[in-house]
């Protein structure tokens, strides 16, 4: 890997095109090195990943609204849509959008966890999109794929954007249009404008993962897919980008991040070296934001050291800097302890999730959030018994190089009422690579079945896991195989929007 120091240049220094970060980008996208196959059976999997959450959440409102506006903009030489036959295509921008709403709204698929934070199988749906549409090879998306998660991650390593309350999907976008552009095959300074335009309409506030919790989440990611798409598109016919995107005096870092007088350190793999950043992601096997994977498995733990819950004066949690901020108690919104909050914003308190996962033992992607399970009475006293804080150790550990030490756990104190205390801590979940049960291809596969099961038939489901554990071999023209369909007159129809 090859660290680039990143930092603002006035105008009038004239920053040239090698120097610029989305350039450096740029080159690891339009580097033909070979791709490991590790990583390309890793690939397999997480394309298994996505659609197993992708069909558990196929007639959920947020995935059938954004389902209805693609299949408004029909292309006979198009892409494919989640849940649709594969014999109904749509423009690739509107498929990505689709798809990648159906991907992100149960928050149950790959995450990277950094200096920022990350959600990488959002690469998916839009480079598949554009691979469909174009007749690519299985090989060639899986080109493009380890660009994207690489180009994504590598980003999320050195910058942070959360700090500065930008959403996450501002790398996103640049590392789906870099993919898009190794699909393609496009040269050096054709993806170096697409990247700098993904980046240009992609810098948004956090507001969508803040307070009371809407379905934009599930769809901030599938609009920065489509807006990579749009970004492709738009150099393909010969246009340009804002530029240098990342080191103007008027851009990004100089506005929206540190500033200036800031330095990021990027690091991006070398000319000729394999793209294995995927290597570093991990899955969820439950349906609930990362931070809280390894204390539903603690809960499962220590519920099996308490006779009776009731007996439970207090819990408390200590966790690293993100999660008492963003799903904890360090958040100070009220939302994540009000038992008619929506399934989004539970999903982001660790205080709801905990009491109902020491409470129930299991964890379910609908059971786990159901309007009538979160105001049960005693899951409310218990829920609001939950306090977490901030551990230095923890926070240190969250942020560590070495990832025999990266954790995204916590210690948690149960207090009860006759004066004892049952502590236990985590550092990774059990799905994670470090953990008790890693997952492996039999994991993904088992996930999928579990989601799909009694919404897809059992032939539709053997046909789909047969062709993507055929990816590397399927021909140019075949991964409209990758699609997987629900029984005729089994999608839900939304509300009439204006088209």
């Amino acid at each position: 890997m090859i660290v680039h120091d990143v930092r603002v240049h006035p105008s009038k220094q004239d920053l040239k095109r090698d120097n610029q970060l989305a350039w450096k980008i740029a080159g690891v996208a339009a580097d033909r090195v070979a791709v490991p196959k590790d990583v390309a059976a890793m690939i397999v999997n997480r394309i298994i990943d996505n659609a197993s959450v992708a069909i558990a959440a196929i007639n959920r409102r947020p995935v059938v609204s954004a389902r209805d506006m693609a299949l408004a903009r029909p292309n006979k030489n198009g892409a494919t849509v989640f849940g649709v036959a594969a014999g109904k295509r749509v423009s690739p921008e509107w498929a990505a959008w689709a798809n990648g709403t159906a991907v992100r709204e149960l928050d149950m698929h790959d995450t990277f966890l950094a200096a920022d934070y990350s959600h990488p199988g959002d690469n998916i749906p839009p480079i598949l999109a554009v691979a469909q549409t174009t007749d690519k090879s299985g090989r060639e998306l899986i080109r493009g794929l380890a660009t994207g998660y690489e180009i994504q991650i590598d980003l999320v390593r050195a910058i942070c954007l959360h700090e500065h309350k930008i959403d996450h999907i501002a790398h996103l976008c640049p590392a789906q249009a870099a993919g898009i552009g190794t699909l393609l095959g496009l040269k050096q300074d054709m993806i170096f404008q697409a990247v700098q335009q993904a980046v240009h309409v992609s810098f948004t506030t956090r507001q969508s993962r803040k307070g009371e919790i809407s379905s934009w989440k599930a769809y901030a990611p599938a609009h920065a897919g489509k807006l990579a798409v749009e970004a492709v598109d738009r150099v393909l016919r010969g246009e340009g980008a804002p530029s240098p995107i990342y080191e103007g005096e008027d851009s990004v870092v100089a506005w929206m991040l540190n500033g200036p007088e800031a330095h990021y350190q990027v690091p991006l793999p070398a000319q000729g070296e394999p793209k294995r950043a995927i290597m570093d992601s991990y899955t969820k096997e439950h349906s609930a934001e990362y931070q809280s994977q390894a204390l539903i498995d603690l809960a499962f733990r220590m519920r099996e050291k308490i006779e009776d819950l009731g007996t439970i004066e207090k819990i408390v949690i200590h966790t690293s800097h993100h999660t008492h901020y963003v799903i904890g108690t360090g958040a100070n919104d009220p939302q994540k302890l009000d038992p008619k909050a929506s399934r989004e914003t539970l999903d982001h308190s660790i205080m709801y999730i905990f009491a109902v996962a020491l409470q129930d033992g299991t964890w379910h992607h609908v059971d786990s959030y159901a309007p009538k399970r979160a105001a049960r009475a005693d899951t409310v006293k218990l829920w609001h018994k939950i306090e977490t804080t901030e551990d230095p150790e923890w926070t240190r550990r969250y942020r560590a190089t070495d990832p025999n030490e990266l954790s995204f756990g916590g210690r948690v104190e149960i207090f009860l009422r006759d004066g004892s205390k049952v502590e236990d801590e985590m550092a990774v979940a059990n799905a994670h690579p470090l953990g008790e049960k890693p997952f492996g291809r039999e994991d993904y596969i088992r996930k999928f079945e579990i989601l799909t099961d009694g919404i897809i038939t059992a032939r539709e489901a053997n046909r789909f896991l047969e062709a993507v554990q055929d990816l590397p071999r399927l021909p140019a023209g075949e991964l409209h195989r990758l699609n997987v369909a629900l029984p005729a007159g089994a999608l839900t129809i939304g509300k009439p929007g204006l088209f």
